[in-house]
């Protein structure tokens, strides 16, 4: 056991890293509700799913198993960048005052800066297994379609990348890496798409959006025989292969004998919270005293200000149905700086994990959030992705409240990716040219007016 009053830095040993992913299914109390086909509003089947993803991630979506085994060529590639580092946040401590202990598991690291190369090795993997020769994806902030580019090169496959307006514009150098590593990148909405033409048709001065970028992914997929679809988010399998991040804090904390009274990540699509929290609400299911908080922008404020109710997973009615915490599929945020986080919907699992209460969420201005991040560079070290600095701010937050309360809480977060590709967004920030953008209901109404009808 190793002294935690010393400790600033644990790493665990190749060793250690986890053979299993952990399925949160398995332990909810209520099963999630099924999916439904986008184009008959019917069940979908796995065989519906095969036109765009292979078959073994199909299985693990409808899985309800608690424990998949990690392919061992998927564990070797891990070995070059996991076991990722658990911080003590002794600097950001001391600035605040707190007698709260805070810790952050770091996934910003790697190759690719973020925690999306944990399922994008996974995926790429199972693709080529299945004689797959392409890959077509969206990306928000870029972090997505740097690690999906990276994973592609590494097993030789092609690589599509449909990036967000707005971030194509504010994050050049992410659109840099991804075609170092071989991949064609496009902003989105483009004039190569049926989706694409539709939405420049009706909105040409769009700034794209998430949901925009899937519908095109996702036609180009669907129209060629070689390649399928790989989405960074949401979907179940995503949660599953990022599962990884939660089990590694567990082993973690427990060589200095810690334990989170809270766990605290950043939310769009879900993935990055997912894989901190899920494994401790298999803890809390349990009967373990836990809290899991979702950190979102108070720009697209899913959880916070969505309604539980079916809706498509991409603008174009494409993806499938899924119930989940919406904004509506035809809803576009503003061009916040958190990119990866302007999703309209959220994963189904976080949703209904939320809607059962088992969950907490929060939603912050970016200004405010940019105001943490700096805090945290200038006490810890590393400059914060603007969509981890959403979970500096509520760990902020918590260790504020202990100061008042006097409690020494132990505090547990995700800093998803680093931010050195970012450094527009903190240009701006720095000169005062950000802005907050409130969301306000009725920029969704007509989106939620659209939401399809189902025989749930």
């Amino acid at each position: 056991m190793i002294n935690k009053q010393n400790v600033t830095k644990i790493v665990l040993g190749e060793q250690e890293i986890p053979k299993f992913w952990y399925n949160v299914v398995a332990d909810m109390p209520v099963k999630p509700a099924p999916y439904f086909n986008p184009m008959t509003n019917e069940l979908l089947s796995p065989a519906d799913m095969q036109a765009i993803f292979p078959m073994e991630l199909i299985m693990q979506e409808v899985s309800g198993e608690r424990y998949i085994e990690i392919p061992k060529e998927v564990r070797d590639f891990y070995t070059s960048f996991r076991p990722s580092p658990l911080y003590r946040a002794r600097g950001l401590e001391k600035a605040l005052g707190t007698p709260a202990r805070i810790y952050y598991k770091y996934e910003g690291g790697n190759a690719t800066g973020s925690h999306k190369l944990n399922t994008s090795i996974a995926q790429a993997y199972y693709n080529k297994a299945e004689g797959i020769k392409r890959i077509a994806t969206e990306t928000g902030a870029g972090q997505w379609g740097t690690a999906i580019s990276l994973a592609c090169n590494h097993f030789e496959m092609d690589c599509t990348v449909y990036m967000v307006k707005v971030s194509y514009e504010q994050k050049p150098y992410r659109r840099s890496i991804m075609n170092t590593y071989g991949a064609t990148v496009y902003s989105s909405p483009t004039t190569l798409t049926n989706a694409g033409r539709g939405i420049l048709a009706a909105h040409p001065d769009t700034t794209g959006s998430l949901g925009i970028a899937i519908s095109e992914a996702v036609e180009d997929a669907a129209t060629h025989g070689d390649t399928n679809y790989s989405l960074g988010s949401v979907l179940n399998h995503v949660c599953l292969h990022q599962s990884i991040i939660g089990i590694e804090s567990k082993k973690a904390m427990e060589q200095i004998d810690e334990y989170p009274d809270v766990v605290i990540a950043c939310c769009g699509g879900g993935s990055n919270f997912a894989g901190i929290a899920f494994p401790f609400l298999q803890d809390k299911f349990a009967g373990k005293k836990v809290r899991c908080v979702a950190v979102e922008p108070k720009a697209c404020p899913t959880l916070t200000k969505g309604i539980y109710a079916f809706d498509y997973g991409d603008t174009a009615k494409m993806a499938p149905i899924v119930k989940m915490y919406t904004l509506g599929h035809d809803f576009t945020p503003s061009g916040i700086h958190a990119g990866g986080l302007r999703y309209h919907g959220d994963s189904a699992l976080v949703s209904q994990l939320y809607n059962e209460g088992h969950i907490e969420a929060a939603a912050y201005g970016q200004l405010e959030v940019f105001d943490a991040a700096v805090l945290f560079a200038r006490t810890e070290n590393i400059v914060p992705a603007p969509e981890s600095a959403h979970a500096i701010k509520h760990a902020i937050v918590e260790a504020l409240e202990c100061k008042e309360s006097g409690e020494e809480k132990v505090i547990l977060f995700s800093l998803s990716g680093n931010g050195y590709f970012d450094m527009f967004a903190y240009d701006k920030y720095f000169a005062g040219d950000m802005v907050d953008t409130e969301f306000e209901m009725k920029e969704s109404e007509r989106a939620l007016e659209m939401l399809p009808k189902v025989n749930a």
